[in-house]
């Protein structure tokens, strides 16, 4: 009578493999890319500038878009102050999800982003960077918005 071998069979290795690699890429997933999630957040705010460029016209008074490194949000003019559209569940304070810097370049060379009550608006790109990644946000003034 043989006696039993060590080691493992190919079935055994092939399931240890298996295991391996979905936890390897689990992993993978878990981990945040910086472009990707930079990318995404200017994919939204792309979109929530449409949204409020279309708030813009409905109310007929303009909503300006303001941000610092932390956070976002639009406000609206109203009785001749600049109020917040916290009420708005699109429109409302954003957090970003990491600091981020922000560049607006404009022909007419202004430092804000407002939408008004016309149906073209001046174009503008928003760089949006963060840890070295990149990403920008291009209105065409026609309610085209588009990254790059």
């Amino acid at each position: 009578m043989r006696g039993r071998q060590r080691g493992f069979t190919l079935v055994e290795m092939m399931v240890a493999l298996l295991i391996a690699a979905v936890l390897a890429g689990t992993l993978m997933l878990a981990v945040p890319d910086q472009s990707r999630s930079l990318r995404y957040e200017a994919d939204r705010l792309a979109r929530l500038m449409a949204i409020a460029r279309e708030e813009a016209l409905l109310r007929g008074a303009p909503v300006r878009f303001e941000a610092n490194s932390e956070r976002y949000r639009f406000v609206v003019w109203l009785d001749r102050a600049w109020w917040p559209l916290s009420d708005d569940p699109a429109l409302r304070e954003r957090l970003w999800l990491a600091p981020t810097t922000l560049a607006l370049e404009r022909a007419d060379g202004q430092r804000v982003v407002e939408f008004g009550r016309e149906q073209v608006d001046m174009p503008f790109r928003l760089r949006l960077s963060r840890d070295g990644a990149q990403a920008a946000i291009v209105a065409n003034g026609l309610g085209i918005f588009s990254i790059e």
